[in-house]
């Protein structure tokens, strides 16, 4: 690239040297000469060089008055300057400024000449070319506006460390200061543009646009990175195209054709306004005005696009432009151009022909008209009054790019001052020395530059930071319609800071925007219809995430803003209502005492205890009765309490749960049934043991002694008791919030250890077997004893509640396991209260005849009586099959009697004791009740 370079600056030397560059210029001596760069025409005419004769320099084609403003800007500040007695007081600038024609090949051109101006003996090119000759050296250079024009210009300014500070080449990729070591400018990045397009995207709320870049160092650098910003805000980009002002009909129109067919109703150009101007045209051709577009700064408030003639497509434009600024007496000078006073700048001439559509006298574009190469314009005296038309060119109400010229000079002429006041030991160079004035180079206005922080005369600090950029704001406007004359005006909306967080960048003032130049909504360019609250954004397949399908919130979830891509989870304690917009707090549930059901099963429950305590009460009234005295009194006693307290532990699985509750229940149902079913096992046992005793010893009743009854029944229970302490140690049960249910949390316990419920209701059950067992045995003693018949009953119904209620209990959830339990807890009670109790309380009450003695003593007899005939039947039988076996059949049957004696009539039963006997042969059985004996049994 460097040798290109050198090759460019030898062969154009010659004329470089000879010239200064371009003919057509704007220049003045100085003791120190400036540069500048302008685009003082969009672009250069195009002609098919065929070289059969030496080639012709390209003619600059389509006039530009905000790029002349730009030039009378440059000028201007330095009239200022050069008045001023403070800053480089007895210094000259002077100023030598060329047209780049909006292209890299013209900027070349004139940078060439100020290439040559300096050093160029050090590229060792006296062979080459006789450079001895004095030529005033350019020491920085103002421009240009391309980011395009401005890369290729840093190239080779760069070479010799020449300063350059743009006005309007915003593209990111110069920033880089190991490829652009002089580069400076006074305009923002784009990284920061880009940024800021994307936030204004953002803030309507669009999701699918269109892309248009440039293709070029402004373009394609700027959309890339308005590419990664909306990729980070999950915005899509539906097309992204180049563009250029060189394209072909038929590419722009296929662009067109894109564009029409779209869904998206936003367009996003990142481009030059003679880049942009074709689409245009073609788009006020088709008519197509129902698009909304983006300007960035580049053609926010161009002179070329902002024409009546294509406000049906281009008004409601939002464009990011530049922070406008103040420049006191600029107006004036403005107005005060003329061809014969400014004369110094050649461009004043071809301006003044095309503000006033004349031709000034000689003037070179009136012979191109006697040739037929243009139209028909009259002469003018160059003495018209500028003020009557209006042009671009006077359009100072919002000066950015001016203002940006203007603080470039001043930055420039601020580094000089610098370098002037500099003194010996405080310098920038080496040895902290200063550099002179009169001997000044290029690299050491660079370095000063590097390290200018200034106030201007507006107050406004001035300094480049590390990428040689200054720090600058944006200003978003938006394209109305003028209601006097139809001409375009640039109304302030909004502006971006981008030195503040995120999400306050953006200020925007909805009620002053008008989009496509009359309406108040804000136009819809998403590619999905928005999802209302209770939706969320579901992915269709093949389709980019900005189109997506609003599927609803599942239960438990949901959003309250539009266009969520995920439904929030409710807390832990809340639910979503039915459209799933809000959530609500659940309802807790538990077996309350204020609910019918647990109503229902508390009076259950009382009324059992209160039954309970009525057979008390008629037991303990009636004490003395046989039939108390035969189910032994005081364990029936122990066995009623025990069921007032199983009745008494279904109340606590009433109410809310709550820890000591929870520890409570379980060890209170479970010892209260294994205290009552122990009791039922003794009573069974001990009857069972006295009636199979043939002839009851001293033994039997040692053995079943009251004390030893009672031993036994603390010795079940504390096994019962042992298992809950043991439960309660290792782990405790304790209230627990299930928030499984979807609209519901109950509040149940958690019993800690499943396996410890298992062990104290399978103790229980096993108990209950046992006495099972022993009272089925029981069941044929005599009739005052048959409650082990009713025993048995008792536990049919136990083991048939609690049987069921396993499955009962781990199928049910939340409120209903504590109301299974106790179902069951009251069902096998009542089961037991009624069976054991209730026949022996209806005879106690209404049948007071069958509870006495001689009662008693009669069914004893008959159940002797019975047992005694089967004995001696079974023994008869016996014995003949044995007789058979011995002696033959011959001997007779033998015979048996039968005798019941009693001494005296029956008013005597009370004296003399009852006798029965059984005589069968050899063989005869004895029953003798004595008053010890009854004693024992009763």
């Amino acid at each position: 690239m460097r040798f290109v370079l050198y090759y460019l600056i030898v062969m154009g030397s010659s004329y470089v040297i000879s010239t200064y560059g371009p003919h057509q210029r704007a220049q003045k001596t100085g003791d120190i000469l400036l540069g500048g760069l302008f685009p003082i025409h969009f672009g250069v005419a195009s002609k098919d060089q065929d070289l059969a004769a030496r080639p012709e320099s390209t003619q600059c084609v389509r006039f530009n008055f905000r790029g002349f403003r730009w030039v009378q800007a440059m000028i201007f500040a330095i009239d200022e300057i050069n008045n001023s007695s403070d800053l480089l007081p007895n210094i000259t600038l002077g100023y030598r400024i060329f047209d780049t024609c909006n292209t890299v090949s013209k900027a070349l051109e004139a940078t060439l000449s100020f290439v040559a101006q300096n050093k160029i003996d050090s590229l060792n090119l006296d062979e080459f070319c006789n450079c001895t000759d004095h030529i005033p050296a350019t020491i920085a250079v103002v421009g240009a506006a391309g980011s395009a024009v401005s890369t290729a210009v840093a190239n080779l300014l760069g070479l010799f460390y020449i300063p350059q500070i743009s006005y309007a080449s915003s593209s990111r990729l110069l920033s880089n200061k190991n490829q652009y070591k002089s580069f400076m400018r006074t305009i923002p990045t784009d990284e920061y543009q880009a940024t800021a397009m994307a936030d204004i995207i953002e803030y309507f709320e669009w999701n699918w646009v269109i892309a248009v870049a440039s293709d070029d160092d402004y373009g394609r650098p700027g959309i890339e990175k308005f590419e990664k910003e909306m990729e980070e805000r999950d915005i899509c980009i539906h097309l992204n195209e180049l563009i250029s002002q060189y394209f072909e009909d038929h590419e722009i129109q296929a662009l067109a054709d894109r564009i029409e067919n779209s869904t998206a109703k936003v367009i996003v150009v990142f481009a030059s306004g003679p880049d942009v101007e074709p689409l245009i045209k073609e788009m006020v051709r088709r008519n197509i005005t129902d698009r909304t577009w983006l300007a960035s700064e580049a053609w926010a408030s161009s002179s070329l696009i902002a024409k009546p003639e294509y406000l049906d497509v281009v008004a409601g434009t939002i464009g990011v432009a530049l922070k406008a600024g103040h420049i006191p007496g600029f107006r004036g000078f403005l107005q005060q151009v003329k061809p014969k006073r400014d004369s110094h700048n050649e461009f004043v001439r071809e301006f003044w022909e095309e503000t006033f559509n004349c031709y000034l006298e000689d003037s070179p574009r009136q012979h191109e008209s006697e040739n037929g190469s243009t139209s028909f314009r009259p002469l003018c005296t160059g003495e018209e009054d500028i003020t009557n038309v209006e042009t671009p060119y006077l359009d100072f109400t919002h000066l950015r790019i001016s203002y940006n010229v203007y603080v470039a000079v001043y930055s420039i002429a601020q580094a000089l001052q610098d370098i002037l006041i500099c003194t010996h030991g405080q310098g920038l160079f080496a040895n902290r020395s200063c550099a002179d004035l009169k001997k000044m180079e290029a690299w050491q206005v660079l370095k000063q530059l590097r390290h200018l922080n200034y106030t201007n005369s507006m107050g406004e600090k001035m300094h480049f930071d590390e990428n040689a950029d200054l720090a600058a704001n944006y200003t978003i406007i938006n394209w109305h319609r003028s209601a006097e004359d139809g001409s375009v005006l640039f109304q302030e909306v909004g502006y971006y800071n981008m030195h503040i967080k995120r999400g306050a960048k953006t200020v925007i003032d909805k009620t002053q925007i008008l989009w496509n130049g009359y309406s108040s909504e804000v136009p819809f360019s998403n590619c999905s219809e928005d999802c209302e609250p209770g939706t969320r954004k579901g992915i269709i397949d093949s389709m980019p995430t900005c189109c997506f399908e609003c599927t609803e919130c599942s239960d438990g979830e949901y959003s309250n803003h539009k266009d969520v891509s995920v439904c929030i989870k409710c807390p832990y304690n809340s639910w979503s209502n039915g459209n799933h917009t809000f959530c609500f707090l659940k309802e807790i549930e538990f077996l309350s005492w204020t609910e019918p059901f647990g109503i229902a099963l508390a009076i259950c429950a009382v009324l059992g205890v209160f039954m309970t305590a009525f057979v008390m009460g008629v037991f303990v009234r009636f004490r003395n009765t046989p039939i108390v005295k035969a189910t032994n009194r005081e364990l029936s006693y122990v066995l009623l309490f025990s069921l007032i307290c199983c009745f008494s532990s279904s109340l606590v699985f009433i109410g809310e749960p709550r820890d000591w509750t929870c520890r409570l229940r379980q060890p209170a149902f479970g010892i209260s049934f294994v205290l009552c079913i122990s009791c039922i096992l003794v009573k069974t046992n001990r009857v069972l043991l006295v009636f199979e005793a043939k002839i009851p010893t001293s033994l039997h009743r040692k053995w079943w002694g009251l004390n030893l009854q009672f031993l036994l029944v603390f010795l079940c229970t504390f096994v019962q008791v042992m298992i809950c302490v043991v439960w309660l140690y290792n782990a405790p049960p304790s209230s627990y919030r299930n928030h499984d249910i979807d609209e519901i949390i109950f509040i149940t316990c958690n019993e800690g250890s499943v396996m410890a419920l298992g062990f104290l209701i399978g103790y229980t059950c096993l108990l209950a077997a046992i006495c099972f067992f022993f009272a089925f045995k029981s069941r044929k003693l005599p009739e005052n004893f048959t409650e082990a018949k009713f025993i048995t009953f008792s536990m049919l119904i136990f083991f048939i509640v609690w049987i069921s209620f396993i499955p009962a209990y781990f199928s049910t959830y939340g409120k209903f396991v504590s109301a299974v339990e106790v179902i069951a807890i009251l069902a096998s009670s009542f089961g037991m209260l009624a069976c054991i109790f209730f026949n022996k309380v209806y005879i106690i009450l209404f049948k007071p005849s069958s509870n006495t003695t001689e009662e008693v003593r009669c069914s004893t007899a008959a159940h002797a009586f019975k047992v005694a005939a089967k004995a001696t039947l079974k023994h008869n039988t016996a014995a003949r099959k044995k007789s058979g076996s011995i002696g033959g059949s011959s001997a007779s049957s033998p015979s048996s009697s039968i005798s019941l004696k009693t001494n005296g009539n029956d008013s005597d039963a009370g004296k003399h004791k009852p006798r029965m006997s059984f005589g069968s042969g050899t063989v005869t059985l004895s029953l003798s009740f004595e008053e010890s004996r009854r004693s024992s049994l009763m």
